[in-house]
């Protein structure tokens, strides 16, 4: 399993009857965790004194509770800066556990770098969400174009990016559907050097498709490797969807990234440390794919 281990502003504290304790920064927040089977004793204090605990509907949905917490609050991350805000269904804005991806491949694009001193490094960022993917990268040394289908989520990155003072690094934010952005691109003859993607368990694009991961994945995986240049740096593939399991995102990998460029591939959980137990809570899979030339 990949942990992000490296957190000094976000802690997961505790975790017991599938929900999850956890300190961003100053402040304290339950969440719902469906991974969370067991029913333990809730002895830390936080469960008694959290500024926000998001409450599940039977119906479906939710509703947050708040004490003493801000409308938005940073915390940092090294260099990077992020801007948090709970909102609809308890999400706040951050996949924390994503953190060990971003430290994979922050150190694949300064090797490269080193290597070569004037590479200018291309690196594609798919379903972006608020961009952690993104400034991770930029911070990096990388060139980023970041796509999302949302104006919110997009406007939501710029300000990450500008917290964490890369205002004007080469950051090219697309509000877009990421397939339909893909194929126009490839159209175009623009390719790069690396592609980051975190595709969502459903959705409907914008003339109504349905998108299911599982039916989904293998084809856009094959579309997205015909925007890659002919000896990409990486690949990685994030999934939250239980029934997609690693092994299967590395065979995909495998047969349309290493099928075509070489290059090998890995797949793995990713999860948070807990603090109560010394354990790790996992938190999805990711898909790492590495070029034949790159180590």
């Amino acid at each position: 399993m990949w942990v992000a281990r490296n957190w000094k502003d976000y802690e997961v504290l505790d975790t017991s009857k599938k929900e999850k304790l956890e300190r961003w920064g100053e402040y304290v927040l339950i969440r719902p965790d469906p991974q969370v089977l067991w029913n333990t004793e809730r002895s830390h204090a936080g469960w008694r004194t959290a500024n926000g605990h998001y409450y599940r509907s039977n119906k479906g949905g939710g509703e947050w509770e708040f004490r003493n917490l801000p409308e938005k609050w940073q915390i940092s991350y090294g260099e990077l800066r992020f801007w948090l805000q709970p909102f609809s269904f308890k999400h706040t804005g951050l996949f924390p556990e994503q953190a060990a991806n971003w430290d994979w491949f922050t150190e694949r694009i300064r090797e490269a770098r080193r290597r070569e001193p004037g590479r200018n490094i291309k690196v594609l960022n798919l379903f972006a969400y608020t961009g952690g993917a993104t400034i991770a990268a930029a911070k990096a040394g990388a060139g980023v174009t970041h796509v999302d289908a949302s104006k919110g989520m997009v406007g939501w990155a710029k300000e990450n990016a500008a917290a964490s003072g890369l205002a004007d690094a080469p950051i090219r934010y697309i509000v877009d559907d990421c397939q339909k952005f893909v194929e126009r691109e490839i159209r175009r003859g623009n390719r790069y050097d690396a592609i980051i993607m975190d595709p969502p368990s459903y959705g409907r694009g914008p003339k109504g498709e349905i998108w299911k991961i599982e039916d989904s994945i293998h084809e856009f995986v094959r579309l997205c490797a015909g925007v890659l240049t002919e000896q990409p740096l990486f690949v990685l593939i994030n999934s939250y969807t239980t029934g997609l399991q690693p092994a299967m995102m590395a065979y995909i990998a495998g047969l349309e990234l290493v099928g075509r460029f070489g290059g090998s591939v890995e797949a793995d959980e990713i999860g948070l440390p807990v603090s109560s137990t010394g354990l790790v809570l996992p938190c999805g899979a990711a898909c790492r794919y590495v070029g034949k030339n790159e180590g």
